[in-house]
């Protein structure tokens, strides 16, 4: 199992607070350095800075980091359109060197869209079906030759699909709780499969669905199972309860939703992940002014470099 930092910038983080997040994120040894992909803050308190593009703000990462993974979890359809997204995440991906992964997904925060003037179409999964299939076919596009697609709502024609991602393959993550549409699109586009923040009875069904899916597709390559949930430790409860109010969460209901509670707690709580079938978790951050609790997840998941 490895482990990933997950934040919502549009709480209000400025770079320089992602930057600061993403850099411990590195030296511990977690595997990534992922953001949600929002533009609106999401419930009441402070805005603070406000919100940061996501593929803008992964692309200065990509020049300030070395090593971390970076990606959404996930981009909405509805803010980009496809053959745009293509030549943006490439971009990003060979700034990187080859350390990028797209999460994709229908988007679903309708007060976001209209306080940013964003069209927020009813049939979105169709839209994310074809995104899906634009985005990896132009990447997949031999140099020297052309993509073309014709679908409902988006045409390309005779595109150079310029320009390659560095990476050979480019991992794209398709995430959501659906029995039947979302493991489909998983099993026929995506390099990962992920479940954020679902019951923990759900995990193993929606698995078994996405097992379902591969066999229809009778696809060979491995898609990696992912978990996100939220994570407030502590070595100790009074660490664990100073953690919770500073998001405006009560301990015991991060402990029944996340990855919450002291060292032992943890163990537990991955090793039943484990059972499931989970093989990735990205543990969601909310305190970005908070350092200390990145160490301490690192320490808890045995993912901190000596």
């Amino acid at each position: 199992m490895d482990f990933r930092i997950f934040t919502e910038p549009q709480q209000g983080a400025s770079y320089d607070e992602l930057l600061a997040v993403a850099l411990r994120t590195e030296q511990l040894g977690f595997d990534g350095f992922f953001r949600s992909d929002h533009y609106l803050r999401m419930g009441d308190g402070d805005p603070g800075y406000g919100p940061t593009d996501a593929w803008t703000s992964l692309a200065g990462l990509a020049r300030d980091t070395s090593r971390v993974r970076l990606g959404t979890l996930v981009s909405s359809v509805t803010y980009r359109l496809p053959g745009i997204l293509a030549v943006q995440v490439a971009n990003v991906d060979a700034m990187s060197g080859g350390r990028v992964e797209l999460g994709l997904g229908t988007g679903w925060f309708a007060e976001e869209h209209a306080a940013y003037g964003i069209p927020f179409p009813k049939r979105r999964f169709d839209l994310l079906e074809e995104q899906l299939a634009i985005v990896t076919g132009m990447w997949a596009t031999p140099a020297g030759t052309r993509f073309s697609f014709e679908g409902e709502h988006y045409t390309i024609t005779d595109s150079p699909a310029l320009p390659e991602p560095a990476q050979d393959r480019l991992p794209v993550i398709v995430g959501g709780l659906g029995e039947k549409r979302t493991p489909r699109l998983a099993a026929q586009f995506a390099d990962e499969h992920n479940l954020s923040f679902p019951p923990f009875d759900r995990i193993r069904p929606l698995f078994a669905a996405l097992d379902r899916a591969i066999e229809v597709e009778e696809r060979t390559r491995p898609v990696v199972r992912s978990v996100a949930l939220v994570a407030c430790v502590g070595e100790d409860e009074a660490t664990v309860a100073r953690r919770a109010a500073a998001i405006g969460r009560e301990p015991a209901e991060l402990r029944e939703h996340g990855i919450a509670g002291t060292r032992a707690e943890v163990e537990d709580r991955l090793g039943a992940l484990a059972d499931d079938g989970v093989e990735r978790v990205y543990l969601q951050t909310l305190d970005l002014t908070d350092l200390d609790h990145l160490d301490e997840l690192a320490a808890f998941t045995g993912t901190a470099v000596e």
